[in-house]
């Protein structure tokens, strides 16, 4: 339901180059630096390999739209240490989904746990990926964070990475409008239940927490930030609201298909646009009137068109802060260096 017209080796290559800019790669390193007296080696808060995590009692869930409405259930936590570099820990890091699908793969969230050393305690993200499911974008998002005293959280949303059956077609957005609905909820209730988990971290102060997303990762940092009032800071990136009407107009192919077989079908625009309301960022925008929003967008976005972007801006308030970015959707890529910095002073400032 959203374009991608950059080819998987393209988006690759800018990712690297972005890679190179910022910090290098985030692949374990393969000498470690000698550890001196003057150099010890940097300490971290640990992290059980197995828990139960008893989240705190959410009494102000009744305000909550009920779709996303989650309980106070304990849930299992399981952790791994896939390496050390420099002042960063990382951890794969999985968990049930609050939401049981006939996918198996599907029900355990995995994300990867970027944890700076030290005790803190410091602010932390949740980072949320692009539609075409490159992580390595993702990564380096959450790795500059840490870097620079953001503890960081990475979550594969449904249907992608290790939660994609092989021999099934789901994917979160589909062609199938209530399908998309039915895994953009499942994915901010799973992102709720990765708060928890950031939450109960000793080295992450539970009072700055944050979320923040590039393209399909936007729109959902606004939808689940707009949901969590945990989340104090929000940073929307290339994302945007009033989604039905976005998609409805691209001209695209598989758009033009789409809006075929949907009229064929004896349904209407106004029937779809109301669908996707549902999980319309737009829709709950003025949720966020109390917290502090960062918007990062594209000036001549093709994908997210800016008239979606203001739509965004105006259901949330003149209080979120908008930059525009003189690309489009995919060129903003030349942008990520400064916009990472950007992102990083967010969510440190006090």
């Amino acid at each position: 339901m959203f374009g991608n017209r950059l080819s998987a080796a393209v988006r690759l290559g800018l990712t690297v180059i972005a890679f190179t800019s910022l910090c290098g790669s985030t692949r374990p390193p393969t000498l470690a630096a000698a550890e001196t007296p003057a150099n010890p080696a940097p300490s971290f808060a640990p992290i059980s390999a197995e828990s139960t995590l008893t989240p705190p009692a959410r009494p102000d869930e009744p305000r909550v739209p009920e779709r996303f409405r989650l309980g106070s259930e304990p849930f299992p936590v399981r952790t791994r240490v896939l390496y050390d570099h420099a002042r960063i820990r990382k951890h794969d890091v999985t968990f049930p989904s609050p939401v049981v699908t006939t996918s198996v793969p599907n029900n355990t969230v995995h994300a990867e746990y970027f944890q700076p050393a030290g005790p803190g305690p410091y602010p932390a993200v949740i980072v949320l990926h692009i539609l075409g499911g490159d992580f390595p974008l993702s990564r380096t998002v959450a790795n500059y964070l840490a870097q620079n005293g953001v503890a960081a959280l990475f979550v594969k949303m449904p249907y992608y990475g290790p939660r994609r059956d092989p021999n099934s077609p789901r994917r979160m957005i589909s062609k199938t409008p209530p399908e998309t609905v039915e895994g953009m909820t499942q994915a901010v209730l799973d992102i709720r239940r990765a708060a928890d988990f950031l939450a109960s971290r000793p080295e992450v102060n539970a009072e700055r927490l944050g979320i923040t997303g590039i393209s399909l990762g936007g729109i959902m940092s606004a939808l689940a930030g707009s949901i969590d009032a945990r989340f104090a800071r929000v940073g929307i990136v290339l994302g945007g609201g009033k989604l039905g009407d976005a998609v409805w107009d691209l001209d695209h192919r598989e758009a033009r298909e789409f809006r075929e077989q949907w009229l064929a079908s004896g349904k209407t625009r106004a029937e779809f646009v109301q669908m996707i309301e549902q999980v319309d960022p737009a829709t709950y925008g003025h949720r966020l009137k109390d917290r502090r929003v960062l918007m990062i967008e594209a000036a001549h976005d093709e994908v997210i068109p800016p008239e979606n972007a203001r739509a965004l801006h105006a259901a949330i308030g003149d209080h979120a802060r908008l930059v525009w970015l003189d690309s489009g959707h995919y060129t903003a890529i030349w942008y990520l260096p400064r916009e990472i910095i950007r992102l990083e002073r967010f969510f440190n400032a006090r």
